[in-house]
């Protein structure tokens, strides 16, 4: 056997395989004269019938069968021995008039990583640490999530809840319905019109005001698009919030037995592990921006094309559910994010391979455990993990995956940044 391979595109080959004569012949009589004591033929007695006669009547049957052992026999044995890994599908088409027998087979394979210059690349790695100011900002936002309102005679200011009933008209016709009432405010909310929580403010219980202001020009009712109302506005009641003191009935609403202390402290802590869990996904995430930009990788189409139909899947998936239209979903926006989830997860495999990683049964079965610990139920999920084979082995390429990426942290060269806490949680890094 012989075995040619050309370099087609950059992650295209094309393998010639060449069986010699001698041993197409070989097959041939061997399999013809197998096949001529079965043969029953008029005249001739069982097994006597002449070679030539079952060559003539069997050949090209019997060559094509031949032909397709060989393929079967020799086609990974070429593979192995230029060192060759397809990709998708493959080509194969026997060439005929040749001496012997030929075939050729085309495909992809995966491109070449260079793991070993993995040192190079240079990593910026967050850090951050709560400080008291993070956990008082969290515990207002704990006061204000459960504030109530209270009626007040002064005039109203930002922030308050003001019930007002209102009219609007624009270029002399009454766009409201006559006037709308009992409708609710709150000053610096931002969900009424440019300018018209504004104009609410130092207003009192019984006040009439008059004012004009433009509708946004891409206002959601184009025949008010651009156009100015006339508003008048009746204040109804204005309210002010009231948060709630910081005690033991409020600590003890959020489920915490304790003091004060007690109670920051256990603020503090949750933020702790926040923190830690956002600055671990960021440092995963500055490294596989870090890997893709190093390797400028060829991605075979296949899996390319094979990964946007399993987004595009999902996403139709989801907008049925939402009862959305499905007709118009383009494949283009999903072409970019396949080619980067490919590329690294190209990269990610080659580090699970060359570090010989695994991921057991048990670490397999931890994992899925502390996924669903918080469902509803936790057993069912278990077991609907393990009722697909394709689930669980997507759950230890998770695992694989986390491990190749810290793996990586270890080989790059990595420089520490400062940030606040409230940067590290308010912005988050790209993953796969």
């Amino acid at each position: 056997m012989q075995v040619s391979v050309e370099k087609t595109s950059e992650l295209s080959r094309k393998m010639t395989v060449s069986v010699p004569e001698e041993v197409l012949q070989e097959k041939m009589a061997a399999r013809l004269k197998l096949l001529a004591r079965e043969v029953k033929m008029h005249g001739f007695r069982p097994g006597k019938v002449p070679q030539h006669i079952i060559k003539k009547i069997y050949g090209d049957r019997v060559l094509a069968e031949i032909t397709e052992d060989l393929i079967k026999t020799t086609y990974h044995e070429a593979l192995q021995e230029q060192n060759l890994k397809p990709i998708g599908d493959q080509n194969i088409q026997p060439l005929r008039g040749t001496e012997g027998f030929q075939y050729t087979a085309e495909f992809d394979v995966y491109p070449e990583i260079p793991l070993e210059t993995v040192g190079q690349i240079e990593v910026s790695r967050p850090i951050a640490a709560v400080q008291e100011a993070d956990v008082d900002g969290v515990i207002e936002n704990m006061r204000l999530q459960k504030k109530h309102w209270r009626i007040v005679s002064h005039p109203s200011k930002e922030h308050d809840h003001v019930k007002i009933s209102f009219s609007c008209v624009v270029e002399g016709e009454n766009v409201s319905d006559g006037k709308v009432s009992n409708y609710s405010v709150v000053c610096g909310a931002k969900q009424m019109i440019p300018g018209f929580e504004e104009n609410l403010i130092g207003l009192k219980v019984g006040d009439n005001k008059k004012f004009e202001l433009p509708f946004p020009e891409k206002y959601g009712n184009e025949k008010l698009a651009g156009k100015v109302g006339e508003f008048e506005v009746d204040v109804i009641s204005v309210e002010e919030s009231v948060l709630p003191e910081i005690d033991g009935a409020f600590i003890k609403s959020w489920g915490i037995d304790g003091s004060v202390d007690d109670f920051r402290e256990a603020i503090k802590s949750k933020l702790e592990r926040d923190l830690e869990r956002v600055l671990r996904e960021k440092l995963r995430s500055a490294v596989l921006n870090a890997l893709y930009e190093k390797f400028q990788i060829a991605v075979p189409n296949f899996l390319v094309n094979r990964d946007i139909e399993m987004m595009m899947k999902a996403y139709t998936e989801t907008l049925k559910e939402q009862k959305q239209d499905v007709s118009n979903i383009l494949r283009e926006p999903f072409e970019s994010r396949a080619k980067r989830r490919v590329a690294l997860g190209l990269i990610l495999n080659k580090v699970v391979h060359d570090n010989n990683m695994q991921a057991d049964d048990a670490e397999l079965r931890s994992t899925i455990e502390d996924m669903v610990k918080d469902r509803e139920n936790p057993e069912d999920a278990v077991k609907w993990h393990y009722a697909d084979e394709n689930r669980l082995e997507d759950v230890r390429q998770m695992i694989l995956d986390g491990r190749a990426v810290d793996w990586l942290i270890t080989q790059v060269k990595i420089s520490d940044v400062p940030i606040s806490f409230s940067d590290a949680m308010n912005t988050q890094g790209q993953g796969i």
